[in-house]
């Protein structure tokens, strides 16, 4: 199994939403936001971290 971890870090408040494409997700407040993601898959020998 692969899970890809997603974290969003916002310069203002920590609501955020989906818009209307149901792909753009931003910051409610129109606050700066960075995203970035690491995926992680687990295996019988334990887990894998897949990016850095």
């Amino acid at each position: 199994m692969v899970l890809a971890i997603e974290p969003m870090v916002n310069s203002g408040g920590p609501e955020a939403k989906v818009l209307s494409d149901k792909w753009t997700a931003v910051t409610v407040d129109g606050s700066y936001s960075a995203h970035f993601e690491h995926c992680v898959a687990v295996t019988k020998q334990g887990p894998v971290i897949l990016t850095q």
